[in-house]
């Protein structure tokens, strides 16, 4: 059997992941609509999950005011507190926070596992699995029409969603220290590219009538936004039948090409680090990645928050401004980090700390836009734009750096393979279990980070929030000094 080509297997997985996340994203812009659907089906009824939860969160924020004396008003909120529509309003952003967060813990709880079962049974099997609960979560979201039925697709689909995961697995096992972090890059774009143009298509197909719908069944047995529920099950179902077809297993795919690869492994007998070494430089990644997704998620989640407690923007406004950061993000991605990191003229961990770097000054930005004399200049479109241009570059470096460098510390074990070493005298760190547990981190910082920069920005305000945030991220980036040393020393190494 002919062996695929590393390249034809990274684009297959990028098509892959287009799909997926397009399907991923068509639902993100109808979580408060879909909210305030359920909440006027519901509202008469406190036994219902929804009815719980916003009385859940509504005690919860009494109690956090009430120990924090001074508490942030928000802009054009009258009587000095939160009430009427406007706690209404934000009663529902909190629950699409939350809603989030459950589905990012979902992916905390099970990625070590998947990551565990591709190593046992092949990349390629546990994919496809997976994809049967992704289009299940997608068929209970076609059909749920309570809020209880529509968490439970939210809660399959978190369980289920393993192509990000197991598609940075496949990448990093046919590419090698020299083309990987130029193709995880395109995980990255497929992200900025279905972010931008995703939440748009669902919204579009919110406004549209499930086809042949009356013909079926009656309108009350389907989701209130079936169509784009429906675009989401096709998407996914074409993914499934396009990864059956064109994807490889990957899992011993550079021992499957001993040949080609000699060259490579003896060059590589002269850098040989221990498993302790790696193991250890992988658990410090994991917990970068946990702590750097737990701020700038916070951020990234309370930005259309700030802008329209600031500004009063309009959901066209916010548009707009999450379009640019994700356009922006697919450029980046697509021209400099590629070229950047394909030519070695920048370390992945270096373009990790650049990223976090841009995230503070957009922090310290957002944390100085609510004063008067900024927010009422002529200048304030511009600092907010200047924002998101830092965060677009962040977006563009920190997690395609760190996912390359959580990579590259299974090389040896690859290179072990080729040079026919006895794997069983050598402690092994199996690639799939390894980003499995780095991506649980990350995914639980993920989880986090919303909920906690909402809550301190409804006790303390934003400028105590992003400070405190752009605070924390630099002792993180202060924190990996010594990585990124370390990473530098080490490429210089393998390239004498």
């Amino acid at each position: 059997m002919a062996i695929i080509s590393p390249k034809s297997v990274v684009l297959t997985v990028f098509i892959a992941l287009v799909l997926d996340l397009l399907a991923f994203t068509l639902p993100l812009p109808l979580f408060p609509r879909l909210i305030d659907f359920y909440t006027v089906q519901e509202s008469n009824d406190p036994t219902t999950l929804l009815a719980q939860s916003l009385a859940f969160f509504r005690q919860t924020r009494a109690r956090l005011t009430s120990f924090a004396p001074g508490t942030y008003t928000p802009s054009g909120v009258e009587g000095g507190g939160i009430t009427g529509n406007y706690n209404k309003k934000w009663d529902v952003v909190l629950l699409g926070g939350a809603m989030g967060s459950v589905f990012s813990l979902c992916q905390c709880v099970i990625s070590p596992f998947l990551g565990r079962l591709s190593d046992k049974y092949g990349r390629k099997k546990v994919l496809l699995a997976t994809m049967v609960g992704n289009i299940l979560s997608a068929a209970i979201w076609l059909r749920s029409t309570t809020f209880s039925s529509y968490m439970l697709s939210r809660l399959v689909g978190g369980l289920s969603e393993g192509n990000v995961q197991l598609s940075t697995a496949i990448i990093s096992d046919v590419t090698d220290a020299n083309t990987r972090s130029k193709s995880l890059a395109l995980i990255g774009l497929a992200f900025s590219i279905c972010f931008t143009f995703g939440p748009s298509l669902g919204a579009y197909f919110a406004s549209q009538p499930l086809p042949l719908s009356s013909r079926v069944a009656s309108d009350t047995k389907w989701n209130v936004y079936a169509f784009p529920a429906a675009i989401s099950v096709g998407l996914l179902v074409l993914e499934t039948v396009y990864l059956i077809i064109n994807l490889p297993e990957t899992k011993d795919y550079k021992k499957s090409r001993q040949a080609v690869v000699k060259d490579e492994a003896r060059h590589s007998e002269t850098v040989k680090e221990s498993f302790e070494i790696r193991r250890n430089r992988l658990k410090k990644l994991g917990r970068l990645h946990g702590f750097f997704l737990l701020f700038f998620s916070g951020a990234e989640f309370t930005l259309t928050f700030l802008t329209y407690d600031l500004f009063h923007a309009t959901n066209r406004q916010n548009g707009m401004l999450l379009s640019y950061i994700g356009i922006l993000s697919s450029l980046l991605q697509g021209g400099y980090v590629r070229r950047a990191l394909s030519k070695g003229r920048v370390t992945e961990l270096t373009f990790t700390r650049q990223g976090i770097y841009s995230c503070i000054l957009a922090l310290f930005l957002m944390a100085a836009l609510p004063f008067p004399v900024v927010r009422d200049s002529a200048y304030s479109t511009a600092m907010l734009y200047t924002i998101a241009t830092c965060l677009a570059y962040t977006s563009a470096t920190c997690v395609t750096g760190m996912m390359a460098a959580a990579a590259a510390c299974c090389d040896e074990d690859d290179e072990r393979g080729v040079s026919g070493q006895n794997s069983r005298t050598v402690s092994r760190l199996p690639r799939g279990r390894a980003l499995g547990g780095f991506r649980s981190r990350g995914q639980l910082g993920r989880a986090i980070g919303p909920m906690w920069a909402t809550t301190l920005y409804w006790t303390r305000g934003p400028t105590v929030a992003y400070s405190l945030a752009a605070v924390s991220l630099a002792l993180v980036a202060s924190s990996m000094q010594s990585m990124v040393k370390d990473e530098v020393k080490r490429k210089k190494n393998k390239t004498n």
